[in-house]
Parts: structure tokens; sequence; C-alpha cells
């Protein structure tokens, strides 16, 4: 044998007993330094515990690097009368070994009035190491807070902050100062670091209890998660805050039971890049989209049950903004849909007056409130600036394409009551009967508001309500249509198409077009003198993007102007205006020109544009969207608005709807619009953007998408559609459903006689012809749904021409063997 293949055969050996060797032991322990290593299989991630000295996690390597500082990983809990930690324990501490699970017991820490005993097992599990925490408490007591366990990271640079299981996420920036907190009534947490590619999973569980975590920055500098099990949800300590500054005590105190409280922790490293992948982007920036989408697109989640947009640092959640589902169809994430379900079905309890006005705001404390309207318990109040009644359209709009991310039909039934009740209350506000819908103001005399734009005395017909009014309407219409109550789609429909009529008549007919500027105005006051024709960006924007306006040669004008002015100032996004307000019509905050409404750039409003310009010039609409991407790399887009004049960021808040040209980007240029029953496929592609690959998790279904011009494809496990048209798909009953133009004027069903993949390029479909190519073998049932039963239809398949009856039901249904690829075309005449 030669030397060579010698050493080859002794390198091989010491491997494979290396790997025999962690297999049986891969929690190696030294009694003698009373030390544990405990490793995943892969060795991404390694804890080392210490229990010489009480007991702690001292190290946790994180694909190598140890991500703790000195302090590591404890439990504890704390009393008026004192701090106690696992890192002093009074007795013995004794282990236990069994195969790949160990267990450390008798971990005993308090005093006099209340102790615990602890046991922790570590166990594996796939990938994932599982950490158990029993502790039994001696007595009753009232704790100030507990760790269970509190988790002392090095700093505040480990991670850039920690994706929540409740759809929101922390972000370490914003602890600026010692004792700076965050709390949250939710415990799983995915921590991430963009630069290294390392992310740190620990879901959090605990039978029959609820949890909460708090992240803040301790005396130390280090970066400190801190989890509680208690038996009842903690309170806030300060008033209805879930962020405090420079104080660690973000809940009330609490009491226990005398007894076992149990915790298990499952950790797991995450390749970061590969789990939040956006895919593959031609002409897009990728890795700004995932970091925008992963930072200021969550900030808005406050807590469980309260999604909003300002976000946790300032406490804030605004109701008069529509676009907090979009938010959540553009991030993808299951848990953040879950929590904006909830957080509208709170609203309808709580935030919904018994005459259905829609309060507009909720907050931590009652410093914002129109004087006696704040819920101390809840949060919900009027702002003091005036009744902002887009609270009415913004709730209905959320709800309507929640359902579409949820499907959930009983959902969309428990909120039936309260979004009719929203509706008909703005309904009513119609006093002289043109179809133009009221604000509670009547003047600018008033000095009060009426929308968003809180500051600006719009006022009685305002034409940003009402466009999302319309908007509102025809969504609501369709889930009426989903309900079965048919009679209230008709109405709804009929009310928008009145508010269509008459809101696009000229000014000097009581309409809100201006022929002489060639834009819409904002509002009209009650003895009918016009405001707002100073070009107001989120007014016209609404009117096109909601198709309220359908007028080519308007939306040419409007659309024109704005680009030209926006080019000119070379502004990297749009403004809330071009031109000044007038002084009475603004608070004296707005002055001079161009400051904070009266002119600033507000991103937030970006979807809006992206939708208007999409129709009429999806590259513009393109070109602002990577514009805010490159803005992001810029300075994170962690502002409220941008300055006019130098285009820095303003503002002490935060608004996490400065997302929204990126929301755009997934609704309106690559066309995902999940429908209630299907996902839909609507794009609006560019020749730079060819070539776009992604996955999109749908209710638990995962979709492969595949875009270029004119060419569309979704892949599942199931089933392949492609089209050069819109289109919708699903996989249900057995078979795959498609529907042309992502409608249900015509449905296609395919069923196949095995359970293989079924393959479909969509060819046309046009009034009551729709053709198709089978590019799967296998033997075929087809139904068609939606035909004309008036009409006789033809069946050509590969040429040859047959007669199909269509029932009065409007279905028509055949059987084919298919051997190969299969062109099939349906007609009638």
């Amino acid at each position: 044998m030669n030397m060579r293949l010698l050493v080859t055969f002794i390198v091989l050996g010491m491997c494979m007993f290396t790997l025999d060797s962690y297999a049986l032991n891969s929690m190696p322990h030294d009694p003698a330094l009373k030390k544990i290593t405990i490793s995943d299989p892969s060795q991404k991630l390694v804890l080392q515990l210490d229990y010489s000295n009480g007991c702690k996690i001292t190290q946790l390597k994180v694909k190598g690097k140890n991500v703790l500082s000195e302090s590591g990983i404890y439990t504890g809990f704390r009393t008026r009368g004192g701090s106690f930690t696992s890192c002093t324990g009074q007795d013995e501490i004794k282990v236990e070994e069994s195969g790949n699970k160990i267990l450390i017991k008798n971990i005993i820490y308090g005093d006099h009035s209340i102790n615990v005993n602890e046991s922790w097992t570590f166990d594996l599990s796939g990938d994932k190491i599982i950490w158990n925490i029993n502790r039994k408490y001696s007595n009753l007591a009232k704790l100030e807070e507990t760790a269970f366990p509190q988790w002392n990271f090095a700093d505040l640079s480990v991670w850039k902050g920690g994706i929540l299981d409740n759809g929101g996420m922390v972000w370490c920036k914003y602890l600026r100062d010692v004792n700076d907190t965050y709390g949250v009534h939710t415990g799983g947490v995915t921590f991430w670091n963009p630069d290294t590619g390392n992310a740190l999973r620990i879901e959090a569980k605990s039978d029959g209890r609820h949890l909460a975590a708090k992240y803040s920055q301790s005396d130390k500098k280090e970066f400190v998660c801190t989890h509680f099990v208690t038996d009842e949800e903690l309170e806030p300590r300060y008033n209805l805050n879930r962020f405090v500054h420079q104080r660690a005590d973000v809940f009330t105190p609490f009491d226990v039971q005398k007894g076992d409280v149990n915790m298990t922790l499952e950790m797991e490293y995450v390749d970061y890049a590969v789990a939040y992948s956006r895919g593959n982007l031609p002409g897009i920036d990728a890795e700004a989209v995932r970091e925008l989408m992963n930072t200021t697109g969550r900030y808005g989640v406050v807590d469980n049950a309260i999604v909003g947009a300002n976000g946790w640092t300032t406490n804030w959640k605004c109701l008069h903004e529509p676009f907090f589902a979009q938010i959540g169809m553009a991030l993808n994430d299951g848990n953040y849909v879950k929590n904006m379900s909830a957080t509208l079905d709170r609203e309808r309890d709580y935030a919904i007056t018994a005459d259905g006005r829609v309060l507009s705001r909720w907050h931590n404390a009652d410093e914002d409130q129109m004087p006696g309207t704040f819920n101390y318990k809840t949060g919900y109040y009027e702002a003091r600036w005036g009744y902002t009644v887009d609270s009415q359209t913004g709730f209905v709009i959320n709800t309507a394409e929640q359902f579409d991310l949820c499907g959930d039909i009983e959902w969309l039934k428990s909120h039936k009551v309260g979004c009719e009740k929203a509706l008909d209350w703005l309904i009513k506000r119609d006093s002289n009967g043109n179809g133009v819908f009221e604000m509670m103001n009547s003047s600018i005399k008033e000095e009060k508001a009426s929308d968003w734009l809180d500051i600006v005395w719009a006022s009685f017909e305002n034409a940003f309500v009402n466009a999302q009014m319309y908007e509102a309407l025809n969504l609501w219409a369709g889930c009426e249509r989903v309900l079965g109550d048919k009679a209230k789609a008709d109405y709804y429909t009929a009310v928008a198409m009145k508010l269509k009529e008459n809101f696009n008549k000229s000014i000097h007919d009581g309409g809100f077009w201006s022929p002489e500027k060639k834009q819409y105005v904002y509002w009209r006051d009650k003895d009918g003198s016009v405001h707002g024709d100073n070009l107001v960006t989120p007014v016209n924007f609404a009117v096109i993007a909601f198709g309220l306006c359908d007028n080519k040669k308007r939306i040419a004008q409007v659309l024109e102007q704005i680009e030209k002015r926006t080019v000119a100032e070379n502004l990297f996004h749009w403004p809330l205006c071009f031109d000044s307000f007038e002084r009475e019509e603004v608070s004296a905050g707005n002055w001079p020109f161009p400051t904070y409404e009266n002119g600033d750039i507000f991103p937030t409003w970006g979807y809006l544009g992206v939708r208007a310009y999409v129709g009429y010039d999806k590259h513009i609409a393109l070109k602002y969207i990577r514009n805010i991407l490159a803005q992001y790399k810029k300075d994170g887009l962690s502002s409220q608005r941008y300055s006019r004049k130098t285009q820095e960021g303003q503002g002490s808040d935060i608004l996490a709807g400065i997302c929204t040209s990126v929301t755009a980007l997934y609704r309106d240029i690559y066309g995902i619009r999940p429908k209630w029953n299907r996902m839909g496929l609507e794009p609006n592609m560019s020749e730079i953007l060819n070539g776009t690959e992604f996955n999109y998790t749908l209710r638990d279904t995962e979709y492969r998408i595949k875009l270029s011009v004119d060419d569309y494809e979704m892949q599942t496990d199931r089933f392949s559609v492609r089209s050069k048209d819109a289109f919708g798909a699903s996989f249900e009953d057995g078979g795959l459903a498609v529907y042309p133009h992502n409608e249900e004027k015509a449905v296609l069903k395919i069923f196949g006689e095995s359970s293989s993949p079924v393959g479909v390029t969509l060819k046309q479909c046009s009034g009551n012809d729709i053709s198709w190519e089978m590019n799967t073998t296998d033997n075929y049932r087809f139904i068609i749904e939606g035909l004309n039963p008036a009409l006789k239809y033809k069946l050509a398949i590969q040429n040859k021409v047959t007669h199909v009856e269509v029932g009065a039901d409007g279905k028509a249904s055949f059987t084919h063997s298919c051997k190969g690829p299969v062109r099939i075309r349906l007609y009638g005449k």
C-alpha cells in the first residue's frame, strides 16, 4: 500500500471516529470542572453550561462566535425584598445523563419568604436544542419581575434586531439609552445579523400560561432579552406603554402560586439569508427589500392585537390608515397575518361606538385625546385635532384585504355587522343627497382636521376621504357577495357608483375636478368654497389608484404634472403637495411652506402613487420603488417624513407606512393578489425585471412564482399554471382550479385520475372563449364554470371540434386522455 493511500485511510478513519463519537455523546460533561457542552448536530449552535457556582449558560456560540456577555444566560426573579438568580445556587446541583439528554436539578435560590427549586433538561430534536425549565415555587408570592430565562448578549451590535412571533420586531438601535425597554406579550423571537448571515431562533412554549418578553439595554451596555411566564397576562406598568425610556420595569408586579411552572425553549441556528430570502429579483435590491420589510415594515406591530404603523417606540396606532393588511401581504409572514386578524377583532369590539363611529387612534396615554374620549383600559380615542373620518374607511379596507389573506369566512362573518355599521355611519352623513359624504367639520374656521393630514383643516366634503370610501364600498360589496348577501352587495355597489358620478363633476358643478388646474381639489367647505387646488398628491393618487377616475385624459393630465414637477425638484419621492396651502387652511406648525404636512415628503402614501402610475407608465412607478430602496440603503428609512428642502429624515416618530412603496412592488408590479379562495397573479412587469423568481406562502401553501413580461408562472407541489395574462389558481377538492384574469367570471377546473401534478398553460380567456394547453399526461376531467347557458358551445381538442352541453347552472364538463401536450378550446356563439 503506498503512503498516500495509507494517509487517506487514516484521515477517513479519524473523521468516522469523530462523527461516531459525536453521535454517541453530543453533550460532553466534565464533572470535575462542572461544565457541560451542548451542541446541535452541525455545531452551528453550541452552549456551554457551568454549574460550579449556581447554574448558568456561560457561552452561546453561533457558528463559532460567542454572542453572550460575561453575564451569560440564567433564570431568576425579583421581589421587593431583593433579586435572586440561578447563578447563586444554595445546594449542590445534581446532574443526570441519559444518551443525548441531560438533566440538571436542585437549582435552588431565593430567601425565607419565597424560593424556587428548578430543574433544567436539555435534549436534541433534529437541528434544535430543547431547553425545558421546570420551576417549583415554595409559596404564594408577588413578584416584581422574573427571568424565565434572561439572555444577556454582549452588546447591541451582536444582532440587528429580533423578529417576533407576532409579526413584529425589536430593533436594537432604538434601545439607545440604559434601561430603554420594549415589552411584548409573546415569547418567540429570531435574532438576526444581516452582515454575518447568522440568526438565532428561540421558540417559547408554556402550556396553559401566558408568555411575555422584554428587550432592553443594560447598564453594562448589553442587549438583554428576558422571558416571562405568568398565570395572568401581564399589565403594562406605565399607562399602556409597551416601550419605556430608561426604565427596565415595563410590566406590573404579578402573583405566583405555590407549585410548578414550566417553560420550554427551542433553540435553532437559522441561515438568515436563506430563511428570509426574497428570491431572485432582477432590477431590484432584494437585500434592501428584505431589510426594509423586516425592520420598518414590522415596526408598526406594537404588541399582540395592536398592529399599526407609528410603532412601538412611541406607542401609537392610527386606525385612519388603510394599508396594514397590505403590509402583511408583502411581509408574507403568517404570524403578522394572524396578529392583524386579532387586531381587527379588538377594534371591532372596542373601537366602534354603538352608532358605528370608528375611533381614530390607539395610544398609551391620553395626551392626544379629544377631551373625554380616551378609554384608559383599551387605549382607543378620538384625536384632539378633529374627527378623522377616514378611520371608517381604513377599518373596512383593512378588514376586506385581511380576509383575502386569512381566507377565513367565519372570521369575515364576525365582521359583517361592524363593517356595515362603519360604512352606514358615513353614508348617513350625505345631508344634501349628492352622493358625496360629509365630514364632522364644516369650515376651515373651525381649525379642525378630518383625515390623516391631521393639521390641515380639510372639512365638509373631503375628496381624500371620499376616494377611500369608494374603495371601501367596492371591497366590502365583494365581501358581502362571498357571504351570500346579494342585497347588501348591490346596495354598496350602487352607493359607490353614485359617489363616482358626482365626485368626477367639475368643481363648478359640485364635484372635485378642476378643469382650470387639471387636478382634483382636496375639499369643499359647507359654504361652497373650494380648497386644496395645490396639487395634493395623496388626494389625486387615491382618486386614480382606487379607480374613482377612469378618464384616461384626466389621469394623464394629473400624473404628467406630478412627474414633471417631481423631476424638476429632483425629489426621490413624492411630496404631500406641490404648492402651499393658504395660511388659514393649516395649523401654524405647517408654516411657512414647505413645512410638515404643507409640503414635506411622506413616503407613507407611496403605494397610492405606485398604484396610480402603474396603469399609466409602469416605468415611472418602478423608478420610485427603486428610489425608496436606495434611500433605505442610505438611512434605514426610519423617519416620520423627509424634508422637501434637504430630503433628509425628519420627525421624532417613525412611520412603518414608509414601506408602502415596497408593498406596492409586490401588489402592483409583481401582481401578488391573494384572494380568499385562491392565489392570484396580476403583474405589471418591465423588461428590467425579467426573470424574477421568489417563493410566496399563502395559508400554508408555498407557491413558486416566476415572472417576466407577458409570461407568468405559478407552481406548487400539486400544480403548475402559466399564462401571459393575469390569473388565479388553487388546488381544492382534489383538483386544480384556474381563474382567468384572477376573476370568478369563468373558472376552469381540472381533475386528474392519478395524483401526479397538473400542468397547464392558459392561452386566452375573453368573453365566451377560453383556451388552454395541458402540459402533463393523465386522464383528465374538465369542468368549466361561469358559462352562458343561452349560448351554444363548441369544444376543440387538437383542432377536432365537437359540441358541448352547458347546463342551466353555467357549467360544462368533459373528459380527455392527454398523452402529451394537448391544446383545448371552448367557445360559444
